[in-house]
């Protein structure tokens, strides 16, 4: 449970609106969060309340689960496993590691909206193939657009069978999902964690984060390139293969 702390001597100290404008939320949603004690209460001077960048940190580590499609409840969750006397420090770290590698939040849509951007109306069966494809995501009656929707768009312009489409994406996932885990693991403990456990300025903190957005960018890039050259392999591999199976004319 977050408890008020006297910030330290040099803290810089946000009014609600100021902490507001600085994380990209609104006094509204800033004021709400604080509510539900999201935030610890903030520190009170006279009539005023001034939040610090622990506030600041804990917001911004709020939007980046908002921006992995999670409910408020489970945010609520997540939070209540970080220890109330959580650092900047680990906070900023906690949100690098959740920091979205796709392109900002997801587009939810009505089926409506959905049919429109697909170009025609879609039965049950059409829906199914785009979540079968991890094109979309279901959520209720609204329909979440996944990073891999305009290329199933692409690929249904082609004349492929839809069935050879939901294999082909059933096993990037599969391999996918194992390599994110794998990579993750690495990131975590090879990178994060020797960070976090040495003293660093302000500026090392700043520097990190640009890293880290870097790293994810060279990331995407290396495991395209890694795919080009497996597959370049394959087929340079099954050609000497063909090359030396005898001839069966006589």
């Amino acid at each position: 449970m977050s408890v008020e702390r006297e910030p330290a001597s040099g803290d810089e100290l946000y009014t609600v609106d100021e902490l507001a404008a600085a994380t990209g939320m609104t006094v509204r949603t800033t004021r709400y969060y604080a509510g539900l004690g999201l935030l610890p209460p903030p520190t009170r001077r006279g009539r005023m309340a001034y939040y610090t960048e622990e506030h600041r940190a804990r917001l911004e580590l709020i939007r980046a689960l908002q921006d992995h499609g999670f409910t408020l409840s489970a945010i609520e969750r997540y939070l209540a496993r970080v220890p109330g006397d959580a650092s900047v420090e680990d906070l900023a770290l906690q949100r690098a590691m959740l920091t979205s590698w796709g392109v900002g939040k997801r587009e939810s849509l009505t089926r409506r909206q959905l049919a429109t951007r697909v170009g025609r109306k879609l039965d049950d069966d059409e829906i199914q193939r785009l979540v079968n494809i991890y094109a979309i995501e279901v959520d209720g009656d609204r329909y979440q657009l996944l990073p891999s929707f305009e290329v199933a768009l692409r690929l249904y312009e082609l004349d492929i069978p839809v069935d050879s489409m939901e294999e082909a994406a059933e096993a990037i996932n599969r391999h996918m999902d194992a390599l994110a885990d794998e990579l993750t693991h690495i990131l975590r403990n090879r990178v994060l964690t020797p960070f976090r456990g040495q003293e660093h300025t302000e500026a090392d903190k700043a520097a990190f984060e640009q890293t880290m957005s870097r790293l994810r960018q060279l990331t995407l890039e290396a495991v395209v390139a890694g795919f080009q050259r497996a597959a370049n392999q394959v087929i340079t591999r099954s050609l000497s293969e063909s090359v030396r199976e005898p001839s069966r004319e006589r």
